[in-house]
Protein backbone atom coordinates (compact mmCIF):
# COMPACT_ATOMS: atom_id res chain seq x y z
CA UNK A 1 0.00 0.00 0.00
CA UNK A 2 1.17 3.49 -0.80
CA UNK A 3 1.34 6.29 1.61
CA UNK A 4 0.39 8.82 -1.09
CA UNK A 5 -3.45 8.44 -0.67
CA UNK A 6 -5.44 11.67 -0.69
CA UNK A 7 -6.80 12.80 2.61
CA UNK A 8 -10.45 12.06 3.38
CA UNK A 9 -12.97 14.83 2.57
CA UNK A 10 -14.08 17.01 5.45
CA UNK A 11 -17.31 16.10 7.16
CA UNK A 12 -20.37 18.06 5.96
CA UNK A 13 -22.54 19.55 8.71
CA UNK A 14 -25.81 17.70 9.08
CA UNK A 15 -28.96 19.84 8.67
CA UNK A 16 -31.15 20.32 11.74
CA UNK A 17 -34.40 18.35 11.69
CA UNK A 18 -36.29 21.55 12.78
CA UNK A 19 -35.00 23.81 9.99
CA UNK A 20 -37.40 24.57 7.08
CA UNK A 21 -36.79 22.62 3.95
CA UNK A 22 -34.44 24.23 1.51
CA UNK A 23 -35.87 25.92 -1.55
CA UNK A 24 -35.72 23.76 -4.62
CA UNK A 25 -32.90 24.75 -6.91
CA UNK A 26 -33.67 26.89 -9.93
CA UNK A 27 -36.64 28.86 -8.38
CA UNK A 28 -35.63 32.34 -7.12
CA UNK A 29 -37.49 33.67 -4.00
CA UNK A 30 -40.18 36.42 -4.58
CA UNK A 31 -41.09 37.28 -1.00
CA UNK A 32 -40.19 40.96 -1.31
CA UNK A 33 -42.35 41.40 -4.41
CA UNK A 34 -45.36 39.77 -2.74
CA UNK A 35 -45.04 41.98 0.34
CA UNK A 36 -44.77 45.13 -1.79
CA UNK A 37 -47.87 44.20 -3.82
CA UNK A 38 -49.89 43.44 -0.64
CA UNK A 39 -48.99 46.78 0.99
CA UNK A 40 -49.75 48.73 -2.18
CA UNK A 41 -53.10 47.02 -2.65
CA UNK A 42 -54.09 47.73 0.95
CA UNK A 43 -53.28 51.41 0.54
CA UNK A 44 -55.35 51.63 -2.64
CA UNK A 45 -58.37 49.96 -0.98
CA UNK A 46 -58.09 52.22 2.09
CA UNK A 47 -57.95 55.35 -0.06
CA UNK A 48 -61.00 54.24 -2.03
CA UNK A 49 -62.97 53.65 1.20
CA UNK A 50 -62.04 57.10 2.57
CA UNK A 51 -63.13 58.78 -0.66
CA UNK A 52 -66.44 56.88 -0.65
CA UNK A 53 -67.23 57.79 2.98
CA UNK A 54 -66.40 61.46 2.36
CA UNK A 55 -68.69 61.66 -0.68
CA UNK A 56 -71.55 60.00 1.25
CA UNK A 57 -71.22 62.43 4.17
CA UNK A 58 -71.14 65.40 1.81
CA UNK A 59 -74.33 64.33 0.03
CA UNK A 60 -76.15 63.63 3.33
CA UNK A 61 -75.21 67.04 4.77
CA UNK A 62 -76.57 68.77 1.66
CA UNK A 63 -79.89 66.91 1.84
CA UNK A 64 -80.55 67.69 5.51
CA UNK A 65 -81.97 71.18 6.07
CA UNK A 66 -80.51 72.50 9.26
CA UNK A 67 -82.61 74.98 11.28
CA UNK A 68 -81.38 78.56 11.28
CA UNK A 69 -79.21 79.63 14.15
CA UNK A 70 -81.10 81.24 17.03
CA UNK A 71 -80.54 84.93 17.38
CA UNK A 72 -79.42 86.35 20.68
CA UNK A 73 -81.40 89.54 20.08
CA UNK A 74 -84.45 89.92 22.38
CA UNK A 75 -86.70 90.97 19.52
CA UNK A 76 -86.91 90.15 15.85
CA UNK A 77 -85.77 92.55 13.19
CA UNK A 78 -88.38 95.11 12.11
CA UNK A 79 -90.45 94.41 9.04
CA UNK A 80 -89.35 95.78 5.73
CA UNK A 81 -92.80 97.20 5.17
CA UNK A 82 -93.39 100.82 5.89
CA UNK A 83 -94.95 101.54 9.28
CA UNK A 84 -98.60 102.38 9.48
CA UNK A 85 -98.94 106.10 8.99
CA UNK A 86 -101.21 107.60 11.59
CA UNK A 87 -102.85 110.82 10.76
CA UNK A 88 -102.29 113.56 13.28
CA UNK A 89 -105.10 113.90 15.72
CA UNK A 90 -107.25 116.87 15.01
CA UNK A 91 -110.72 118.15 15.39
CA UNK A 92 -111.64 117.18 11.81
CA UNK A 93 -110.18 113.64 12.00
CA UNK A 94 -112.68 112.36 14.59
CA UNK A 95 -116.35 112.47 13.92
CA UNK A 96 -118.21 112.97 17.12
CA UNK A 97 -121.53 111.24 17.40
CA UNK A 98 -124.36 113.37 18.62
CA UNK A 99 -125.06 112.71 22.26
CA UNK A 100 -128.57 112.95 23.50
CA UNK A 101 -128.68 115.24 26.43
CA UNK A 102 -130.42 113.78 29.42
CA UNK A 103 -133.12 115.97 30.85
CA UNK A 104 -131.97 117.77 33.93
CA UNK A 105 -133.88 116.91 37.09
CA UNK A 106 -136.46 119.44 38.04
CA UNK A 107 -135.54 121.20 41.24
CA UNK A 108 -137.78 120.72 44.18
CA UNK A 109 -140.47 123.28 44.43
CA UNK A 110 -144.17 123.85 44.69
CA UNK A 111 -144.90 122.17 41.34
CA UNK A 112 -143.25 118.89 42.42
CA UNK A 113 -144.51 119.09 45.99
CA UNK A 114 -148.07 119.40 44.75
CA UNK A 115 -147.71 115.85 43.33
CA UNK A 116 -147.21 114.39 46.85
CA UNK A 117 -149.93 114.00 49.46
CA UNK A 118 -149.59 112.61 53.00
CA UNK A 119 -152.49 110.25 53.55
CA UNK A 120 -151.50 108.90 57.00
CA UNK A 121 -149.00 109.73 59.72
CA UNK A 122 -148.87 106.74 62.05
CA UNK A 123 -146.79 105.79 65.09
CA UNK A 124 -146.18 102.09 65.64
CA UNK A 125 -147.58 101.18 69.09
CA UNK A 126 -145.07 98.35 69.62
CA UNK A 127 -141.72 99.97 68.79
CA UNK A 128 -142.69 103.65 68.74
CA UNK A 129 -141.39 104.35 65.22
CA UNK A 130 -143.30 106.77 63.00
CA UNK A 131 -144.03 106.42 59.29
CA UNK A 132 -145.93 108.42 56.68
CA UNK A 133 -148.15 106.95 53.98
CA UNK A 134 -147.87 109.01 50.77
CA UNK A 135 -149.62 109.20 47.42
CA UNK A 136 -147.56 110.45 44.49
CA UNK A 137 -149.43 111.57 41.36
CA UNK A 138 -147.36 112.57 38.33
CA UNK A 139 -148.67 115.97 37.27
CA UNK A 140 -146.06 116.50 34.53
CA UNK A 141 -146.26 115.70 30.79
CA UNK A 142 -143.58 112.95 30.79
CA UNK A 143 -142.72 109.88 32.86
CA UNK A 144 -140.80 110.80 35.97
CA UNK A 145 -139.17 109.40 39.07
CA UNK A 146 -139.71 110.92 42.51
CA UNK A 147 -137.69 111.22 45.71
CA UNK A 148 -139.68 112.47 48.69
CA UNK A 149 -138.03 113.58 51.96
CA UNK A 150 -140.30 113.53 55.03
CA UNK A 151 -139.65 114.99 58.50
CA UNK A 152 -141.22 113.81 61.74
CA UNK A 153 -141.84 116.63 64.23
CA UNK A 154 -142.72 116.75 67.92
CA UNK A 155 -145.44 118.98 69.40
CA UNK A 156 -143.10 121.99 69.43
CA UNK A 157 -142.14 121.58 65.75
CA UNK A 158 -138.64 120.20 66.40
CA UNK A 159 -137.42 117.53 63.97
CA UNK A 160 -137.13 114.16 65.69
CA UNK A 161 -136.23 111.96 62.70
CA UNK A 162 -136.77 111.75 58.96
CA UNK A 163 -137.56 109.26 56.20
CA UNK A 164 -137.40 108.87 52.43
CA UNK A 165 -139.84 107.47 49.87
CA UNK A 166 -139.05 106.86 46.18
CA UNK A 167 -140.72 105.74 42.98
CA UNK A 168 -139.42 105.26 39.40
CA UNK A 169 -140.89 105.73 35.92
CA UNK A 170 -144.29 107.02 36.93
CA UNK A 171 -146.38 107.72 33.82
CA UNK A 172 -148.03 111.14 33.34
CA UNK A 173 -151.31 111.28 35.24
CA UNK A 174 -150.58 108.01 37.10
CA UNK A 175 -150.36 107.73 40.89
CA UNK A 176 -148.72 105.36 43.35
CA UNK A 177 -148.81 104.80 47.12
CA UNK A 178 -145.49 104.71 49.00
CA UNK A 179 -144.30 104.83 52.62
CA UNK A 180 -141.59 106.95 54.25
CA UNK A 181 -140.32 105.14 57.34
CA UNK A 182 -138.82 107.09 60.22
CA UNK A 183 -135.96 105.63 62.25
CA UNK A 184 -136.03 105.64 66.01
CA UNK A 185 -138.69 105.87 68.72
CA UNK A 186 -140.76 109.05 68.84
CA UNK A 187 -143.35 110.25 71.38
CA UNK A 188 -147.05 110.22 70.83
CA UNK A 189 -148.42 113.20 68.96
CA UNK A 190 -145.54 113.26 66.43
CA UNK A 191 -146.55 114.81 63.11
CA UNK A 192 -145.30 114.37 59.54
CA UNK A 193 -144.24 117.01 57.03
CA UNK A 194 -142.97 116.84 53.44
CA UNK A 195 -139.61 118.59 53.46
CA UNK A 196 -138.54 118.24 49.80
CA UNK A 197 -139.68 116.57 46.59
CA UNK A 198 -137.40 115.91 43.61
CA UNK A 199 -138.95 114.95 40.28
CA UNK A 200 -136.64 113.44 37.61
CA UNK A 201 -138.06 113.21 34.07
CA UNK A 202 -137.32 109.86 32.41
Amino acid sequence: MSDNLPPPPPEQPQPSPWAPPAAPPGKPQRTGLIVSLAVGGGLVVAGALVALVYSLLDSVSDSIALPPARSDAPYSDPYDEEPYGEEPYGEDSVEEEPVEEEPEPVASGPAAERDVTITKCVRDSLIGWQHADLTIANGSRSPAGYVVFVEFLDAKGAVLTDGIATTDDLAPGASVKVKAQGVGEVPKGTTCRVKQVTRDPM
